[in-house]
């Protein structure tokens, strides 16, 4: 053995000691553990099943459109089930018990993707009439990182509702080091949702989003502070955004108390903690908050009686 092969040998077996010490950074063992790999690889099965006209096998032909969704989704299945079952034997249950849990969830999901289909027509609907620089339904799907994101979310958010452990955090964060944007799986988002350009967005675990919200770029929806840690489990951290807001690049909307009112619009670099009223529009001039209430909202006053 010359020198060197000795001075490798003598770091190998350092680092096999440091491998002893029984921390979680020191499992060897994670047969219980998904595939990082096979995760992403159902994700991008999902978006053909998704878009089956747009990311599709060279040989795909519509008059076999029923013979090969049929192929797509068995396979996606068996993948998905198995991967499922890990986490849910990582989590306590028995090969067997996790195994039959993990095909009544898969089930379960599969029968949600038409509801999934039709929330992301309405993403994808959003985008094209949101963005004048949008030429067309096949730029969107193919180019826009926003829509990406936001359809990773929407399926991922099936599995976070049905429970499942890890996977849906994968999944989203498969997407966020794609794009840069960071939906949590646990968030609640309505219809017709469009994120502009998209790169820096957070949006936090129980963050809820109403219908018809428009976010750019570098916008937190966030907590006010997680000096809690987890102790702050499964409480409420994250704002809540009604109808038809729009939130400009760079601000922040901080607090699980945090509401944000129908038909509001949030300028660039704004710093929210409290509630905003319905129909303002909050912007920073020369470093200071201003807050303007639109007393002519038509849309406010006549469906929600508004007399501001």
């Amino acid at each position: 053995m010359t020198p060197f092969e000795e001075k490798i040998e003598s770091v190998v077996d350092s680092i096999l000691a440091d491998y002893r010490n029984d921390r979680d950074i020191d499992r060897l063992e994670l047969s219980r553990i998904p595939d990082k790999d096979v995760v992403i690889d159902i994700i991008d099965k999902l978006r053909r099943i998704v878009f089956p006209g747009y990311f599709k096998e060279k040989n795909y032909r519509l008059y076999n459109a029923k013979h090969n969704l049929s192929m797509l989704i068995e396979d996606v299945m068996f993948n998905l089930t198995r991967q499922v079952a890990l986490v849910f034997q990582n989590a306590g249950e028995s090969e067997s018990d996790a195994q039959a849990h993990a095909e009544r969830v898969c089930m379960e999901f599969f029968r949600q993707i038409p509801a999934v289909r039709e929330l992301v027509q309405t993403d994808l609907q959003a985008a094209y009439d949101g963005d004048p620089a949008a030429t067309g339904m096949a730029e969107i799907i193919f180019a826009y990182p926003g829509l990406f994101a936001i359809t990773v979310y929407r399926l991922a958010h099936v599995l976070y509702t049905l429970e499942v452990p890890m996977l849906p955090r994968i999944m989203t964060e498969h997407a966020h080091s794609l794009t840069g944007i960071d939906i949590h799986p646990g968030a609640t988002v309505g219809k017709f949702f469009f994120i502009d350009h998209g790169t820096g967005i957070v949006v936090g675990e129980t963050t809820v989003i109403g219908n018809n919200v428009k976010l750019y770029q570098g916008v937190t929806l966030g907590a006010l502070s997680t000096r809690g840690g987890q102790s702050l489990r499964g409480k409420r951290r994250h704002p809540t955004i009604e109808d038809n807001v729009t939130i400009y690049a760079g601000a922040s909307v901080l607090g699980g108390d945090t509401v944000v009112g129908r038909d509001s619009v949030i300028g660039s670099n704004a710093f929210i903690t409290k509630s905003v009223a319905p129909c303002t529009t909050i912007s920073i001039k020369n470093q200071e908050l201003q807050m303007k209430t639109r007393a002519d909202c038509a849309n406010c006053q006549q469906q929600f009686n508004c007399n501001k």
